[in-house]
């Protein structure tokens, strides 16, 4: 993910955001806000040409040393693009990556109506460690949130 991809990558993650059921976010964030918290060497883009078709990064969940082999990842697919493999490729590119970087535990946090993310991740290797009931309020009704993890298998 480079600099020239920026403003596909943010409409790919506005769209997300409209269809609402992606994240507790109502708007991307700017390109500097998004640069600046993602980890710079596993932020992946898949590409058509120069057309983004999808992209996937990770944050640390912690500043603490314990946690320093865990990330919280996430994954978008434009709309044009969804259930082409383009996520199964990108999720499968960001794990070989972050295994490669010693990271131990990938997680996220998905809207159990999100049934095609939920699929997806399991479908890469993740498994449901279970649901946060009324985690947050969005769009002014309460949402719980499954937590999926994957463990490295090369990692000890």
């Amino acid at each position: 993910m480079l600099p020239q991809h920026a403003e596909q990558v943010l409409a790919i993650y506005q769209a997300g955001i409209d269809g609402g059921d992606a994240t507790f976010e109502t708007t991307a964030p700017t390109w500097e806000a998004f640069n600046a918290s993602r980890l710079p060497e596993h932020r992946l883009v898949a590409l058509d040409g120069d057309r983004v078709l999808g992209w996937a990064a990770v944050v640390p969940v912690s500043d603490r040393c314990a946690y320093a082999g865990v990330v919280e990842h996430s994954v978008y697919v434009h709309p044009d693009a969804q259930g082409q493999g383009v996520g199964l490729a990108l999720l499968t590119a960001l794990l070989d990556s972050t295994d490669a970087a010693g990271i131990w535990t990938v997680q996220s946090g998905i809207f159990p109506e999100n049934t095609a993310s939920l699929a997806l991740h399991t479908k890469a290797g993740f498994r449901i460690v279970g649901t946060r009931e009324r985690l947050g309020r969005h769009l002014g009704r309460w949402r719980d949130v499954v937590l999926v993890e994957r463990r490295s298998p090369t990692v000890a």
